[in-house]
């Protein structure tokens, strides 16, 4: 039996979130904020929490931002239903939108839930799911739980330079989770090999899911 490109895109997202959600929860019931775990000099694990965007970037304030995230994954399951019609859209075009929207929806979790799911207590403490005192906030002002950081290198700044002249430099600097990485992969990946798709030509041949694959 074939999988269409409607079932992969559907197991993809499925699966991101899964796992995502499994790093979460792991982290936040077993780490308490601000702990390090060092697994190699490039690779640690670090449980820090945030209110914004992907990488830990600020936008605005809470509220907007999760139902902005809401109006965005809503409108990406509809963008992946129409290019699954289309006959000239392949399997790895719709792979990356589900992982935007997989990515999307993993955080968008976490805002809408997380207050009401977990405790706040103070370091060295864990948090605890489902506390007897409730949760750290209301519905829809739930922290974005990160983890994932790479400190791969580091420089100093010659002296000379204007701006950063003695600062330094570390690369890559913000820690993140699995939601955002499934983001960053799919827009790199649709940027690089598929904007043909996003420039609105196609054809108007009616569409067989599947008909055809690339």
């Amino acid at each position: 039996m074939k999988i269409t490109k409607g079932q992969a895109a559907a197991a993809i997202i499925l699966a991101t979130i899964i796992l995502d959600q499994f790093i979460k929860i792991w982290v936040k019931t077993h780490f308490y904020l601000g702990e390090e775990l060092r697994i190699a000099e490039w690779f640690r694990l670090v449980f820090v929490e945030n209110d914004g965007m992907a990488f830990g970037m600020q936008m605005g304030s809470k509220l907007f931002l999760t139902l902005f995230r809401i109006v965005a994954v809503t409108a990406l399951c509809w963008v992946i239903v129409r290019f699954c019609r289309r006959t000239d859209v392949g399997y790895g075009f719709i792979a990356c939108l589900a992982l935007v929207t997989a990515g999307a929806a993993g955080n968008i979790i976490d805002c809408v839930f997380y207050g009401v799911l977990f405790n706040d207590p103070m370091p060295p403490a864990v948090a605890v799911m489902m506390p007897d005192g409730g949760g750290y906030a209301p519905l829809l002002y739930g922290k974005v739980v990160d983890m994932f950081y790479f400190p791969l290198f580091s420089f100093d700044w010659p002296e000379w330079m204007p701006w950063v002249g003695g600062e330094n430099f570390l690369f890559f600097q913000p820690v993140f989770n699995l939601a955002d990485a499934a983001i960053s992969v799919g827009m790199v990946v649709i940027i690089l090999f598929y904007t043909k798709h996003l420039s609105g030509s196609h054809s108007d041949e009616p569409a067989v899911e599947d008909q055809t694959s690339r």
